[in-house]
């Protein structure tokens, strides 16, 4: 199998720690007879999916332009994913003046899962932009 270039790397790691993820989510859910498919769930991996995605790619796309600001494009990709948060899933999870632990991991989990990645994955970038700018 041939080896995967770096930003598709970081594209199929990120849709297979989602999906397993994903599944663990519902398998624990159901395991404790926890409503499945309610709090938003399949909506905040799909969107925490794509936004890490789009963010990472970016990321890459500019990475020689604008290496210096690396750092700060990525932070404010995470501004960018708290934005989505409260326009798309907050008003719900408030909808009943209190947000469950449910509906925190619903979102929180697909959060994390990503964040990590990219916040791994983009290290790694800038580690190899110093690389390839000190020889």
């Amino acid at each position: 199998m041939p080896k995967l270039n770096f930003l598709t790397q970081f594209l199929v790691l990120l849709v297979l720690l989602l999906v397993v993820s994903f599944g663990l989510h519902i398998l624990v859910l159901s395991a404790k007879a926890l409503p499945v498919f309610d709090n938003l769930i399949v909506r905040s991996y799909v969107i925490n999916g794509l936004l890490a995605a789009i963010i990472f790619v970016l990321l890459y796309k500019f990475r020689q332009k604008l290496k210096n600001q690396i750092g700060f494009l990525f932070m404010g990709g995470s501004l960018l994913k708290f934005a989505f948060f409260f326009l798309l899933f907050y008003p719900t999870y408030k909808n009943d003046g209190d947000m469950s632990a449910l509906e925190f991991a619903a979102f929180f989990i697909p959060y994390s899962v990503a964040l990590f990645l990219e916040t791994f994955y983009t290290s790694k970038m800038l580690k190899n932009l110093e690389g390839t700018t000190k020889k």
